[in-house]
């Protein structure tokens, strides 16, 4: 009876293995959700942003993750497709019937009355961003040639104007930008201005023609950098297209 019983309990377990070995296996297919799926479209195409009127955001000269990992593709994506699309949209509503449209940006700033509020806010946070995105690069560049050379002139070194600048935009209270700019006399200078506000725009506290110009808004930098502020604009400098510089410093003494 025990060797019977034995035999009845090996005959046992073997069916049981068998008879999970030929169970197929639980395969779990996991779906992107739609968000997730549209925002690697999205993020593929910035050509697909467009402002609805005249005035127009500059191209994106790269895709929203080809600064990374200085400023995350997220970031890129939400500041140039909402909020850079949005200063766009709303100056072409605040201009619409007016003379104003006819204008070009840089006349619509410099002529402008700073209590029109709208006009003011939005001309220049589309003028702001659009030379934000032009003079950033993933590919690492140097200051050369006559710009080099100015830089040493007015600020004694590169280094020494970094941290001018990176002084400044640390240092703007709130929401707002940090500048380099050429001035009336051709010297270069720092400077930075509140809000959306701009050195072509009479009145601001510093005045001239932008080539640099650093976001301190939140929405540049928080996903990434929360409050750290300076570690962001430390990471600008990582990015910076200097040749692109160069080329706008050459047509502001040439104007």
């Amino acid at each position: 009876m025990r060797n019977k019983g034995i035999f009845l309990g090996l005959l046992f377990a073997g069916l049981s293995l068998y008879s999970c070995k030929d169970q197929p296996e639980n395969i779990v297919e996991v779906t992107l959700p739609e968000e997730q799926q549209e925002q690697k479209s999205e993020l593929a195409s910035p050509d697909s942003v467009k402002a609805d009127g005249k005035f127009q955001l500059v191209k994106l000269p790269y895709t929203y993750d080809a600064l990374e990992p200085y400023i995350d593709a997220k970031t890129v994506e939400i500041h140039y497709s909402k909020h850079h699309l949005g200063y766009a949209n709303n100056l072409n509503k605040a201009v619409a019937g007016t003379d104003l449209e006819s204008k070009t940006l840089e006349e619509v700033l410099t002529g402008l009355d700073m209590e029109n509020k709208a006009v003011r806010n939005n001309a220049g946070g589309l003028y702001n961003h659009n030379l934000y995105w032009e003079i950033l690069s993933p590919e690492k560049t140097q200051p050369s040639g006559a710009l080099l050379e100015k830089i040493n002139a007015d600020f004694g070194s590169v280094d020494a104007l970094i941290a001018q600048l990176s002084e400044a935009g640390a240092k703007q209270f709130g929401s707002g930008w940090a500048w380099l700019v050429v001035n009336k006399d051709g010297k270069l200078q720092v400077g930075s201005t509140p809000n959306q506000d701009n050195p072509l725009m009479p009145n601001v506290g510093i005045s001239g023609t932008p080539i640099i110009g650093i976001d301190v808004w939140e929405h540049a930098y928080y996903l990434n950098y929360q409050n750290q502020r300076p570690k962001y604009i430390e990471a600008f400098f990582n990015i910076l297209n200097w040749d692109a510089v160069a080329k706008k410093y050459e047509e502001a003494i040439n104007k």
